[in-house]
């Protein structure tokens, strides 16, 4: 790709969707709420491995070539225009993989503390009333417990997303790797999109933090869960008091590793 391409990851309705937003504003980016790229590398991967006895015809070469050339074909009409930030949770436990395929590419991660997450996605549940949501299976029953448990499991949307988080934190591509908390994104946006610009090498761009209003409502639609990646028209932090029961708070209450520097074994920059 003549322009390059990033990568956006980290935990759900942690920024992610609001930075792509914001990036959108600059002429020379090309950002989105996420992307179908990492399903169809997975599928890839899956389709390529031996499970397929026909992956004996493929050799590494071809794997890494055929991994490429997905980005480029996706990408095809916006690359030699513009820099592309591909966003999807997945990208952190595929460190190795993007080092590999884009060597100058770098890993954008959006963190915010565990029961704030839980509890935006509750509220969204809670605000779509008549509306089960694909994020639960469309399961109309349960509990708040329920909801809670599967999200942190092992596959579970925040579950997965933290593991692979962790995964990228702690490995040989760290200095690839940048986390973005929400606090600092909503406090103090000017701060954060510097950081970005100078974290992917890049002259950094004018935003206007007071229009961003950024939105996809029929994806959301479609997975049942209307508002779940739409951000508001200013950038601003807002407080509120939880609905989640105290229990469900302590149970993730010191999962934030991000925040003790004794635990950034590799040096990640953390803003």
């Amino acid at each position: 790709m003549q322009h390059g391409i990033h990568f956006i990851s980290g935990l759900p309705r942690a920024g992610s969707t609001l930075l792509a937003g914001i990036l959108r504003q600059n002429p020379g980016v090309h950002a989105a709420m996420s992307s179908p790229v990492g399903a169809l590398f997975t599928a890839l991967l899956r389709q390529m491995s031996q499970e397929n006895e026909f992956a004996l015809f493929i050799t590494e070469a071809q794997r890494e070539a055929i991994l490429a050339g997905l980005f480029e074909n996706y990408y095809r009409d916006i690359q030699a225009e513009k820099l592309v930030f591909d966003t999807n949770r997945l990208w952190c436990s595929k460190l190795p993989a993007l080092a590999a395929l884009f060597p100058d590419a770098k890993v954008i991660a959006c963190v915010r503390d565990i029961h704030w997450v839980l509890d935006s996605l509750e509220r969204l549940v809670r605000r779509n009333k008549f509306e089960p949501s694909k994020i639960f299976n469309f399961e109309p029953g349960g509990t708040v417990y329920n909801r809670v448990d599967g999200l942190l499991g092992m596959n579970g949307m925040v579950g997965f997303a933290y593991n692979a988080l962790k995964e990228a934190y702690y490995g040989e591509q760290a200095d690839r790797f940048m986390l973005l908390t929400y606090e600092t994104l909503t406090r103090t946006p000017a701060k954060a999109m510097a950081a970005v610009y100078d974290f992917i090498g890049q002259p950094p761009f004018a935003h206007d933090f007071d229009h961003v209003d950024y939105a996809e409502e029929e994806l959301d639609a479609r997975l049942g869960t209307p508002g779940l990646h739409r951000v508001a028209a200013k950038v601003q932090h807002v407080e509120r008091q939880t609905i989640l029961p105290p229990d469900l708070v302590r149970r993730v209450e010191n999962d934030a590793f991000w925040t003790d520097a004794k635990r950034n074994l590799r040096g990640v920059r953390v803003v």
